[in-house]
């Protein structure tokens, strides 16, 4: 993709040969994707007839100003170039005008024929350039919104540093941001990049100013020498990156591993053994990452009710979800149960009885938080009906113990029944019938 040195070797070429000279002849392609708002009649107009009168250049835009406005500005996109015919241009993905070669390109968008003879093209294979015909270029988008060009207008240390500490995305991806500096593309943004050991992602904000100097200093060096050899590669220093970084595969730069990740939405090479995404904002990440871990533990730690629910396993075998606070909430319930549950219960008949309850504890264990509450419920009333049915047995005439113990045993058998038919039985009645001692009656006290 062409890229400052790119555009910068093909306006000077334009300077070198094309300066003074008259258009004599324009053909312009029909293709409203890159000649963009102006119609192939109007641009012809008004291009022959006039001077070449210089060549500039913005970033990775390009006017060639006239004797007389408007001027063509060309923006390159991806696969745009320009080629006069004799002159070697750049060898940068692309060669040399042959005399056997189809000429005007097929890909031809904007043709000129000079007075001397000589003939430029600009092309465009894959069509994501663009071609305009503006009165002012430098006063109208897309150029207007450019930030200062990389090699033309570089930022002092302190310029550069101030405006790095205001921004908060990936490094990789400013330096793509033709509106923070103009000229970058992937290739140098790697490339600097690399030769500031500075990680494509790290956060502009969290440079600092020494690495800053440093970054600035390999953007200047490697768009300047660049510039020098006309954007041919072949004359690039053989440690440029530049050299390894094509492969379809991984490969190695110096000995070092290369690998591939998207930054700023392109495909970026870098070498991770060099540069490590450090710096504040990594830094309080990582610490943040940390603290949420050590929130979690102490969290599972927790015996409160808004701890993590465990999971248990019902009696039908299938696991729910409780909390442990409930939980002991319930075990607290169930012990005040079965204390006053004891108080009505024979004392050589307490061990097997707390066995039963134990079991019956074990068996009932699991069942939905709701039943547990009817359950409660209907043991609440029955012992509320059983105190009841005891106090009048004490004011009526109870003076044989046997008739007493009859008359328990008749109301707990009634008890029973009634619970049972409504489908609620009791805990003490689950686990076993329920056994009465001899209770005196007031008489006998």
């Amino acid at each position: 993709m062409p890229e400052l040195p790119e555009v910068e070797a093909a306006r000077r070429a334009i300077e070198d040969n094309c300066i003074g000279k008259k258009i004599v002849k324009a053909i312009i392609a029909d293709d409203p994707k890159v000649i963009d708002g102006v119609s192939p009649v109007d641009f012809k107009a008004s291009l022959e007839g006039k001077t070449i009168v210089a060549a500039n250049r913005k970033g990775k835009n390009m006017w060639i100003e006239l004797d007389s406005p408007p001027f063509p500005t060309f923006q390159f996109g991806m696969a745009g170039a320009i080629y006069i015919k004799g002159v070697a241009v750049t060898k940068y993905k692309r060669s040399a005008v042959k005399d056997d070669d189809e000429w005007p390109s097929k890909y031809s968008k904007v043709f000129l024929e000079l007075d001397d003879g000589l003939e430029l093209s600009f092309t465009d294979k894959r069509r994501f350039a663009r071609v305009r015909s503006l009165e002012d270029p430098v006063s109208v988008p897309p150029i207007s919104e450019l930030g200062p060009d990389a090699l033309l207008e570089p930022m002092t240390v302190d310029e550069f540093y101030k405006a790095l500490s205001k921004k908060k995305i990936g490094i990789k991806a400013l330096l793509l941001d033709q509106s923070f500096i103009s000229g970058i593309g992937n290739w140098i943004a790697d490339e600097v990049l690399y030769q500031a050991r500075i990680h494509p992602m790290q956060s502009a904000s969290s440079i600092s100013k020494e690495d800053c100097a440093t970054l600035l200093k390999c953007i200047n060096e490697v768009t300047e020498f660049a510039v020098e050899v006309d954007a041919d590669c072949s004359r690039f220093p053989s440690e440029w990156l530049f050299h390894y970084r094509w492969g379809k595969k991984p490969g190695k730069v110096n000995g070092k591993k290369i690998e591939f990740i998207t930054a700023g939405g392109r495909t970026s090479a870098f070498v991770p053994e060099l540069q490590k995404n450090t710096g504040a904002e990594s830094a309080k990440a990582a610490g943040k990452r940390q603290q949420v871990k050590v929130q979690k533990i102490k969290h599972n730690d927790s015996d409160s009710q808004d701890e993590e629910p465990e999971i248990e396993e019902t009696a039908a075998g299938k696991s729910k979800v409780k909390q442990r606070g409930t939980n002991t909430k319930r075990a607290s319930t169930n012990k005040k149960s079965k204390e006053s549950n004891s108080d009505d219960e024979n004392d050589s008949d307490e061990s097997p009885k707390k066995s039963g309850k134990a079991k019956q504890n074990k068996s009932s264990k699991g069942k939905g938080g709701d039943q547990k509450k009817k359950t409660r419920g209907t043991n609440t009333a029955a012992k509320r009906k059983l105190e009841e049915s005891d106090d009048e047995d004490d004011t009526d005439d109870n003076d044989a113990s046997g008739d007493d113990d009859d008359s328990e045993q008749d109301k707990d058998q009634k008890l029973s029944s009634k619970t049972q038919s409504k489908g609620k039985m009791t805990t003490k009645q689950m686990a076993e019938p329920r056994q009465t001692r001899n209770k005196p009656s007031k008489k006998q006290k």
